[in-house]
């Protein structure tokens, strides 16, 4: 079937759904974090417990999400803007650099003053299109009692109550 519409026409239509972000978190099989910025987690299930997140299938970290058991969600406040930016560079180099976080009991690093951490248990992958969605069981999970939300939307970062430009 043809579409009418470009991708670029996709992106924009996409983007006037406003998302949080999260930086997925895991530690590959030599050890190295590896952490990325992703729009597109969402809960799957309450019983039991279910996320899931989408990963380019051209991230550098793909390997590492694929290649390990687990994965650490970081629920990002409007205060960690700087570390959306430097989890969604791609590169190669370590993006821990300077970075402070917390090793939790799956081993995967989760970020301090994020609005919640959960772990999980990773359960499936499918690809789908151009990505991969990860479904992930959540089997320890932390959340601070204040704090409002790093959003995303038209293209732009957001914050509660204001409109971009």
């Amino acid at each position: 079937m043809d579409t009418s519409f470009s991708s670029r026409d996709f992106r924009n239509a996409l983007g006037c759904f406003a998302t949080g972000i999260a930086v997925m978190t895991t530690c590959d099989s030599d050890g190295r974090l590896v952490g990325i910025t992703v729009n597109s987690f969402a809960s799957v299930s309450l019983d039991p417990p279910l996320v899931s997140f989408c990963l380019d299938r051209n991230a550098l970290s793909l390997d590492s999400f694929l290649g390990s058991p687990h994965f650490g969600v970081n629920v990002l406040s409007e205060e960690q803007e700087p570390l959306s930016a430097a989890f969604a560079r791609s590169s190669a180099g370590d993006k821990f650099v300077g970075v402070p976080y917390e090793i939790g009991a799956t081993g995967c690093p989760l970020l301090p003053d994020s609005l919640s951490h959960l772990e999980c248990v990773r359960e499936a992958a499918h690809l789908a299109g151009d990505h991969l969605i990860v479904i992930g069981r959540v089997v320890r999970l932390a959340q601070r009692a204040e704090g409002r939300p790093l959003l995303y939307f038209r293209g732009r970062y957001a914050k509660l109550g204001e409109v971009p430009g």
